[in-house]
């Protein structure tokens, strides 16, 4: 199965192209239903942690991070670990930690930025919500990400190579398993969270005040 992320009016969707010609898409309500999870995927930087609080206070879910999940099991920072046990020991606690998560009900989970390399996680995450992948560009991540210390895979001389390397590493996957895929480059939290609500629950949301049907 192939998979091809486009751009519309900020929004975009991933369209499942079949080799028998015959296209499948995702229910347009799959997130409303009852116990329904939202696992945000994307580069470090896109804004995960950010718009996943806002969400879950908005659609009333309970809102996870997985690497946080991680930090607070171990007791130690995600840099900790890649340096006692690489990312390799990362990764293995990382598919740990999503095993247990997607089995919860009714969350938001912002998942690790490689959280995608595992074809296990892809899997887990694909099959037990709907997955938005918050995408930024190259430019816009490296401006989030440039003063900040904590990312392992970025202390390097160069991290804005580094981040071009990895987007193009992982762009693919993160379009591979998402049910949405949303340019979160320009958009605020509130329109971002506004426009994921609506998409998610077939409501328009009033970030100020209560959610609308639309017409």
């Amino acid at each position: 199965m192939a998979f091809l992320c486009y751009a519309n009016a900020g929004i975009s969707a991933t369209i499942a192209r079949m080799n028998s010609a015959k296209a499948t898409t995702v229910p347009d309500h799959i997130a409303a239903e009852a116990g329904g999870n939202i696992f945000l995927v994307g580069m470090m930087g896109a804004g995960k942690t950010t718009i996943g609080k806002s969400l879950a206070s908005h659609l009333d879910k309970t809102f996870f991070d997985s690497d946080r999940e991680i930090q607070k099991r171990t007791g130690v920072g995600i840099p900790v670990i890649f340096e006692i046990e690489g990312e390799a020991g990362f990764r293995k606690r990382e598919t740990e930690m999503l095993r247990e998560l997607v089995k919860l009900k009714n969350i938001v989970l912002a998942t690790g930025g490689g959280a995608i390399l595992s074809t296990e996680n892809r899997e887990l995450l694909r099959r037990n919500g709907t997955v938005v992948y918050l995408r930024a560009t190259v430019d816009d991540l490296w401006r989030r990400t440039r003063h900040d210390r904590s990312r392992p895979l970025l202390q390097t001389p160069n991290p804005h190579a580094k981040l071009a390397e990895l987007y193009a590493q992982r762009d693919p996957l993160y379009c591979e398993i998402a049910h949405i895929v949303v340019e979160s480059g320009t958009q605020s939290t509130r329109q971002l969270t506004q426009s994921l609500a609506q998409q998610l629950t077939g409501a328009d949301l009033n970030i100020d005040g209560a959610y609308s049907e639309v017409p």
